[in-house]
């Protein structure tokens, strides 16, 4: 049988229509009609953040740049893809984009060292080998089967997000794909076509981009051979975009108008250098081996809410962090009068958390982006103020609870210094705290006050003292909601009288206020 799905025009790629309704386009019309949707929004955070991925390399493609700043303007001007360059580009290149094709199946290669198997272990977010369950419950025995539109996807994420791991082939393993680890930033807006626009960075542009580029700089659908030379740094920015991680090769079966996947090969392809510094990351200084200075990729964790770090993403002058690219070139964008620095933007935050081939969560954060603090250095210094402020608040919140752990379990400790405790009392008190959950009542507190006070910060004299009421506030949630835990027995009560003595004198200070 012979099998085709032309992404160019077939419908694979869910795009949010202004009324929240979901329809499934192809690259043409997903491109063409770009401002008359809200965006692209997969079914997961990996899938979403990977067709953004694929999209701008599309139009990097297209438009070969856009090379300068004017060039950039003009696009935004008209509002939308000029028709031409796009139908043309998509045209040309139309054989490339067939996901079934006999001899250039889009974003695969077969190999013959593998054998077919279940589609299941592609598919990230679906349980396959020490894959724990997410929200699936497919497994590879069961097996699952996928529609083309689902199946190409799933291409697209692997090649984008696809987890070191064995291979089965002996002396061959796979490697990390581009977005594997760390966060990915995109900006964000309120049609699709300003979010492309908004993360459209001038090409070449070796610097912005923090790629080499050279003249074999080519996304993989125009290379002859992707994988070929096998190489570790890329060509380029196109390159990059559609690095080719994997030898992924599906298998069509059933009608050929309406065919599915059940099963696919894979095998180790390209191995990206871990020296090259991704444009949609954040990175930060830390320690490696032999206590060398490294930049390391920001991460999620399930134990520190991303706003946490938020001064990081906009210190564009600072050093001890470097903001994703995306925000370097908005502030150009804002230096060269091309945007209005009093627009309202936001931006995306995805990606999953994962320990080493197994995938703990996918997260998807979205938060404003004031484009004063891109441009005000000092306003990023205030902002790192009002977090550190926060940090300061819960170590306070944090000694007080553990006293009332500790006295709860130990009332004779009353009048002691902490190291004076008995360790395993110091243990069970650190213990007891963390069930009370008083870390997670805190800090769920700000999240919401801290995402309005990121755009109150820059032009309201008043937010600050707002945001000091606010942490007092949920400190003493967090404490009382402990006391209350601790019980109401005497030495629990006269406990409790103590550690709000503790916590009001450590807001007073902290906090300029009052204790109460």
């Amino acid at each position: 049988m012979t099998y085709s799905f032309n992404l160019i025009d077939e419908p694979w790629i869910p795009c949010v229509h202004p009324d929240g309704r979901v329809e499934e386009l192809g690259l043409r019309q997903t491109l063409l009609r770009a401002h008359e949707l809200r965006g692209v929004q997969g079914d997961s955070p990996l899938e979403t953040a990977a067709l953004y991925r694929l999209l701008l390399a599309v139009l990097h493609s297209a438009l070969r740049g856009p090379r300068t700043w004017e060039a950039w303007g003009e696009l935004w001007e008209a509002g939308r893809w000029p028709p031409e360059v796009v139908n043309g580009y998509l045209d040309q290149w139309r054989e490339r984009f067939d996901l079934f094709h006999p001899q250039r199946p889009f974003y695969q290669a077969g190999d013959d060292r593998v054998k077919p198997k279940s589609i299941a272990s592609l598919v990230l977010d679906m349980v396959s080998g020490n894959n724990a369950v997410l929200f699936d419950h497919h497994t590879e025995e069961t097996g699952v089967t996928l529609t083309p539109a689902k199946a190409a996807r799933t291409v697209v994420v692997a090649q984008t997000f696809g987890l070191a791991g064995l291979s089965g082939i002996p002396g061959q393993a796979f490697t990390d794909a581009p977005w594997a680890r760390g966060i990915v930033f995109l900006v964000e807006s309120d049609d699709l076509f300003r979010v492309l626009m908004l993360n459209l960075m001038k090409y070449p542009d070796e610097k912005l981009n923090n790629m080499r580029s050279s003249k074999d700089d080519r996304p993989a659908w125009e290379q002859d051979d992707p994988y070929q030379p096998n190489r570790q740094v890329p060509q380029g920015y196109l390159d990059y975009l559609t690095w080719q991680n994997r030898r992924v090769l599906l298998v069509p079966e059933g009608d050929e108008k309406s065919p599915t996947v059940s099963a696919m090969s894979v095998a180790p392809a390209l191995r990206l250098d871990a020296s090259v510094f991704d444009p949609f990351k954040l990175y930060r200084k830390g320690q490696g081996k032999d206590n060398k200075e490294i930049w390391l990729i920001t991460r999620f964790s399930e134990d520190r809410a991303l706003w946490r770090d938020s001064d990081s993403f906009f210190g564009l002058k600072g050093e001890r962090g470097k903001p994703p690219q995306t925000f370097y070139a908005l502030a150009s964008l804002v230096g060269e009068r091309l945007i209005p620095h009093q627009q309202k933007f936001r931006f995306m935050a995805l990606g999953m958390a994962n320990d080493q081939a197994k995938v703990e969560f996918f997260q998807e954060n979205h938060l404003p982006l004031p484009l004063e603090y891109l441009e005000d250095e000092n306003l990023v210094v205030k902002l790192n103020n009002v977090i550190q402020k926060a940090e300061q608040t819960y170590f306070a919140l944090k000694v007080a609870a553990q006293w009332l752990a500790a006295l709860v379990l130990s009332p004779n400790s009353d009048g002691k210094k902490w190291q004076e405790i008995d360790r395993i009392t110091r243990e069970q008190a650190g213990s007891l705290m963390l069930h009370w959950n008083v870390d997670r009542i805190y800090w769920q507190r700000l999240e919401l006050p801290f995402l309005s006070l990121l755009e109150d910060l820059p032009h309201n004299s008043e937010a600050v003292d707002s945001w000091h009421e606010t942490l007092r506030q949920a400190a003493w949630e967090a404490l009382e909601q402990a006391a209350e835990a601790a019980g109401d027995d005497p030495s629990a009560l006269k406990a409790a009288v103590r550690v709000r003595a503790m916590l009001g004198y450590s807001l007073k200070n902290l906090l300029s206020g009052e204790a109460n």
